[in-house]
């Protein structure tokens, strides 16, 4: 008992708290649905590294989990710890030669982020780990390529900034930890610059914490499968890599993770619509997820970083194949697991959806451009109209960051994002040698445009199914919920379960044990907006009251698309 009060001691004093984490019960199997990939494409864009850092691959596998015990515990890679957090286990194969989930790459970066320094091999992650989702029901598990992960990332960095905590104030944790890390150099001398690396790494990461902690700059939980990628992402790149803590701001509109399927062919992509070429959104999602890129410091020095544009490239020719309908597809309703659709309802349900949602839903195309590409053109719904949360969109319209860094001008966040995504990758093409028409086609054939409207998108609903729970900030757990007046939907529920309603369509809300109670009074997660009531459109109305026959002809309609 005194081990477990001086281990909790220490990390309430530095900040970090003990999740409770889920208990996880691995499925009888797991079966991929068809989606247009091979295994060998599915296995690759699982653990290809986009060029982000979490920490050395050798320190990654060396940690032990952040729990008390006199004795050596478990590793923290260790998988079905890993997967308590959300992540998905996968075997040990060429592509994952450490056998870590899905969404974990290795690479090879200078030491410390340093980058005229020595490489060293590191782990981070990669699109894979938010993009790859998976529905349980009767003990089966259906993979879902793409599609939203039910990761808790907030609690996997608390947990592992601990586990380094730990290392770091435990003399006999700090030997094991050595002993592993140094395999074959482990002298006095080693041990002694790993315990300096040890100790900068966890000075930094209480810098971090510190300035989160005094700005307030994550007040709303996001729990599993979501994250606020513009907010964390832009303090991050804004903040952390220029050193500018001006720069700083407060992240309080956490998203669900999108689909991926058909995004490529997109005109703009984001819940708000801020993005429209491939290589900028892409760039600017690796930088976000801490890959390390120079951006203060000697002129020749700026716009260098671990990104890797070629490999990021190759990810998004696979995810959209040579035509819309050629690369990853939405996945079909796995009749044979989740059960048949009715098609007497659906097709009552198709007359329904024609009438209420494919105005917004079911958009055109673009004309063709100079590579005689076209795109499916995404409706914008301004938020006076679709009345759900606001923060998401209004945070990053109303974002400003002082840049070039260290000087006194403000741009948006939209032109700060659009000027870095785009140096960086001017500097790799120019260092790499690839000529303008290749260029063009890394790009997408499309200028580096961002924007920041008071609107959400009304994307496509194909495999709408697998992508629960539903607003763009997960506050609707399921599609039936979805058709129902604001005051009827669940006001609080548990996430973090993969157990499936093939009824509803959603993931099972039930309290337990580890699982995240998400209260839509927060804001950030209200649950209001796109209703089906009777009244004026607009504030949240989009459509007159349904009858109950309606919403289940509605639901099971979805189900085919």
């Amino acid at each position: 008992m005194r081990t477990q009060a001086v281990i909790a001691a220490v990390l309430l004093a530095a900040g970090f708290g003990c999740a409770e984490l889920p208990d996880y019960t691995p499925p009888n199997s797991v079966t991929t649905l068809d989606q247009n990939w091979t295994e060998a494409q599915r296995r690759w864009f699982y653990h290809a590294s986009q060029g982000t850092r979490l920490l050395p691959a050798s320190w990654f596998l060396a940690l032990e989990q952040p729990r008390p015990s006199l004795v050596a515990v478990e590793r923290f890679a260790a998988p079905d710890y890993l997967a308590r957090f959300g992540f998905l286990p996968d075997p040990v194969s060429p592509d994952n030669p450490d056998g870590l989930p899905v969404g974990f790459a290795r690479d090879s970066f200078p030491v410390d982020g340093q980058l005229n320094a020595p490489p060293e091999a590191v782990v981070g992650l990669t699109c894979a780990a938010c993009h790859t989702g998976q529905v349980e029901f009767g003990g089966r598990a259906l993979r879902i390529d793409g599609g939203p992960a039910m990761t808790d990332t907030g609690a996997f960095q608390d947990m592992l900034g601990a586990a380094i905590l730990l290392t770091a104030e435990s003399e006999p944790r700090f030997n094991r930890f050595a002993a592993r890390v140094l395999t074959g150099n482990d002298t006095p001398e080693t041990r002694a610059a790993l315990r300096e690396r040890l100790n900068a790494a966890l000075a930094a990461g209480r810098t971090e914490r510190g300035l989160a902690a005094r700005g307030a700059l994550y007040p709303v939980e996001e729990g599993f499968g979501r994250l606020d990628a513009l907010g964390r992402g832009g303090n991050f790149v804004f903040a952390t890599q220029t050193g500018d803590t001006r720069n700083l701001a407060v992240a309080d509109g956490p998203v669900s993770y999108p689909a991926l399927w058909d995004a490529p062919w997109f005109d703009w992509v984001q819940y708000n619509g801020a993005i429209r070429q491939p290589m900028g959104r892409n760039l600017a999602e690796a930088m976000g997820v801490r890959s390390v890129t120079k951006l203060s410091g000697p002129p020749e020095s700026l716009y260098a970083s671990t990104v890797r544009p070629d490999t990021i490239h190759a990810m998004e020719r696979q995810l959209a194949g040579p035509a819309p309908g050629e690369g990853l597809r939405s996945p079909p309703w796995p009749q044979a697991v989740l059960g048949p659709i009715d098609a007497a309802m659906a097709e009552r349900g198709k007359a329904h959806y024609a009438r209420l949602c494919a105005g917004c839903h079911d958009g055109g195309w673009t004309a063709p451009d100079a590579a005689g590409r076209r795109y499916r053109q995404i409706t914008m719904v301004p938020l006076a109209r679709i009345g759900t949360d606001p923060k998401a969109a209004r945070n990053f319209a109303e974002r400003r960051a002082f840049f070039p860094p260290g000087g006194e001008a403000q741009v948006s966040a939209a032109e700060g994002l659009r000027e870095v995504t785009t140096r960086v990758a001017q500097r790799w093409y120019e260092a790499a040698g690839v000529p303008p028409g290749q260029r063009a086609e890394m790009d997408g054939y499309r200028t580096n445009d961002w924007r920041a409207p008071a609107a959400y998108r009304a994307r496509p609903l194909n495999g709408i199914w697998a992508t629960a729970p539903y607003l763009h900030n997960g506050s609707v757990p399921s599609l039936y919920q979805m058709l129902l007046p604001a005051e009827r939907r669940d006001a609080a529920f548990f996430t973090g379960s993969r157990q499936f309603d093939p009824r509803a369509v959603g993931f099972s809300t039930a309290p337990f044990d580890g699982g995240f109670r998400f209260d839509t009074a927060i804001p950030g997660n209200s649950n209001r907006g796109h209703e089906f009531r009777d009244g004026l459109p607009g504030n949240g109305t989009i459509g007159p009251a349904l009858t109950e026959d309606q919403r289940w002809e509605l639901v099971e309609y979805l189900k085919t698309l």
